[in-house]
This record gives structure tokens, sequence and C-alpha cells, in this order.
């Protein structure tokens, strides 16, 4: 041990505590540390240190009350003091942070919103469904944990729990928590590498590609549900758009009647409601006029064509369980509609870069080509739709 060091001992301590004096004094420990002794008794410890040479002026810096702080752990302080100077760091502000953190850490919860808000709300088109399924599947769990002690064992164990019920769902909860927070370490707002090192699956599974498409007796329930009349007008309007036009579910949900032009014809998604932030640029085929006149008597003053803006996780949930009400045998969802109506065309001999456009798909990106073609193709989409909408009607027929 060296000399001047660590002089002070836990009986000198207590000799010392609630001992009345005349006025304020200091007791040293060595390298910095030391008491300070109060007229009342009171002992406090106190590190002291320049910031600059010889000429600045000494900082006295209070580590908390003896023996709130045992002599161990003022010590230990006294270490991390003195590596703060070493690396450039005034101890004083450094603690600082040190007790704010500790006093309100970032939970998980914070993490995991802070990515949503700042990173996807501007690049993604499903913040508010990956919220409800953090809301479900990690916020319960591991929500308020705080996230620099949410260790990997924490995360496995909740993935776990999920991967009972699911382990598609598990696989895209620990991928979007991964991103999450690979985000937050960026961007410097909170620090775990809790997720680094596991993969997908040692937690879950990947999604997988879809394969489901409709045969046409499915295809017809649906497309007899959606031409008659009854007390959901917003589902059976939703369904009749999504099968005539393969669009996404959310570019029905957000649309405007401002987007419909019935001079042209021609619907139009804005960037702000299109995955892709392009604008998607469809002609309305000539059998759903009549019906979009009709529709918008009775939705056009709320502005919205569907009337009213259900949640993507009401409408997605009900869409999953449709397959049911129809009787079907195999599951299907919403957007599997989409594949279907790409097959269809397909199947019917509509050419590639028509599909895509009509999906809204971005086709051959990176091309010459595709840089400086800018074409609709308006012709060519509303020739594709007349017919898909004529092959729709005619499963009807067939029934």
């Amino acid at each position: 041990m060296m000399s001047g060091t660590n002089k002070l001992s836990d009986r000198k301590l207590k000799a010392l505590q609630g001992t009345h004096r005349d006025r304020v004094e200091m007791l040293a420990d060595g390298e910095g540390l030391g008491v300070r002794l109060s007229t009342k008794g009171h002992v406090s410890w106190v590190f002291s240190y320049r910031l600059g040479g010889r000429e600045s002026s000494v900082i006295r810096l209070t580590l908390g009350n003896y023996p709130d702080i045992s002599l161990k752990d003022a010590r230990m302080w006294r270490e991390r003091c003195r590596q703060w100077l070493a690396n450039g760091l005034d101890p004083k502000i450094e603690l600082q942070l040190f007790t704010e953190e500790s006093r309100a850490p970032v939970t998980v919860r914070d993490a995991l919103e802070y990515w949503l808000v700042n990173y996807a709300r501007h690049k993604r088109k499903d913040e508010e469904l990956i919220r409800a399924q953090f809301c479900k599947h990690i916020y319960p769990r591991i929500g308020h944990y705080p996230l620099a002690r949410c260790d990997t064992r924490h995360w496995v164990k909740c993935f776990d729990e999920i991967r009972a019920d699911s382990a598609k769902t598990a696989g895209r909860m620990f991928q979007l928590s991964k991103q999450a927070l690979r985000f937050c370490n960026v961007r410097r707002y909170a620090v775990s590498d809790a997720l680094i090192h596991l993969t997908i699956g040692d937690v879950g599974e990947p999604s997988g590609q879809r394969d489901r498409v409709l045969k046409d007796a499915e295809l017809s329930d649906l497309w007899n549900f959606a031409n008659e009349e009854h007390n959901d007008v917003y589902f059976s309007s939703l369904l009749k758009l999504l099968i005539v036009f393969g669009a996404r579910t959310a570019e029905i949900r957000r649309s405007q009647w401002s987007e419909w032009d019935f001079n042209e014809w021609i619907w139009t998604v804005p960037r702000n409601n299109s995955k892709s932030s392009k604008k998607i640029i469809r002609p309305i085929p000539e059998g759903i006029r009549c019906w979009l006149k009709d529709l918008k008597q009775e939705t056009g003053r709320t502005g919205l064509i569907l009337g009213e803006e259900r949640t993507h996780r009401a409408v997605s949930l009900k869409g999953r369980r449709m397959y049911k009400v129809f009787g079907h045998n195999e599951k299907w969802t919403l957007h599997d509609l989409r594949r279907t109506f790409s097959t269809g065309l397909n199947n019917m001999g509509v050419m590639p870069h028509i599909v895509e456009s009509l999906l809204g798909h971005v086709y051959n990106a990176g091309s010459a080509e595709f840089n400086y073609n800018l074409s609709q193709y308006i012709p060519f989409k509303l020739q594709a739709l007349n017919d898909w909408f004529e092959y729709l009607e005619k499963l009807n027929k067939k029934d």
C-alpha cells in the first residue's frame, strides 16, 4: 500500500460520526478522497480534483454521506472518478449523468418506442401494427425492465414464451427488437448488446414467403359478399376494392375521396400512403364506376372512401377470420388477395410490368430504362382491370 493512501478506517469514521465541532473539518483518505466533518457531526465523502494544472482551482465533489456510502464503496467511487479524469471527463458531470440514468433509466419500452417514433414512423408504413404487437408480446413481459439490465437471458425467456404460441411471431418480434436496439445504439439513445449474437433460429422462425392464392370458388364467395347489401358496408366495400385493384389494405383504409378523379377516372395513391413512398396511379375500371358514385353519396361527407378509418389491427384481425365465415378449409389473409390479383392477371396474359405497376411495385429499379421511362401505361392498365372485372363477374355466373 502506498504511503498516504487509504488512511481512514471504519472505526475512525464511526468515532467521528455524531461529534459536534466548532468548524467544518476535512480529513483525507488519499488520492483525492476524503471526508467533510460538519459542525453537527455529519460525515460526507468528498472527492477533490483539478481540471487543469496546479494553477487551476480545486473542485470538491460530494459523493454522499457516511455510512450510506461505505468506506469500501467510497474508494470504488474514487477509482471511477480518477478513471474519468484520465479520460478527460469531468467527474462532476459524469456523476450527475450516472445519477440521472439510475433514477430514470431507459426501459425496454422506452427504447422500442424511440425506434417506432424516430424510425418506423418515417421509414415504414406499419408503425401502428408494430406498436400493437409490442404491446401484446413484449411490453407485458419485459417492457418495464431497464434496458441496460435486460440481459440476453431475459430476452430469450420472453421470446420462448411467445414461441410457445407462434414461432413465427417470436421470430418477427426478435427481428424488430434487434433492429430497434441497433438504431438506439447508433444514435446513442441507449446501449444494449443483448441481441447482437442471437439469430432468428435461436428464438423462433422466419415468416417465410407465403404462396396462398385463392381458388376461383373462394374468390367467388368473396366477390358475392362484396356485392351483397348488408350492414357491414365498410368491410364489403374494402373487400371489393381489394379484389378489383389488388391494392394494399392501408392504401384503401386511409384513402380520401380527393384521390379519386371521376373526370379522368383515375385513382392516385399519394406518396405518404404508399409503401414505396411513390405515387401509385391506377385507372378505375368501367364496371365499378356507378358503384363508386353511389358509395360517395353514402360516405362522401366524411372525406374517407370507406366512411371511417379503422385500425390496421382491427381490419387485419377480421380479415384473418373471414375464411371461417365462408367455410374455407385453408386459411387466407387480406394480403393474399394481392397475390390472387397478381396471379390472376398474369394468367390472363397481362404483361408483368403492367401487373407490377398496378400493384405499386417498383419494377426493374436501377436500370437505365426504368430511370428514364416514367410512363404510367394507363390504357394498358385500364384494359387489364376491365378484363379482370369481367373475369370476376363470370365467376358469379358459374355459380
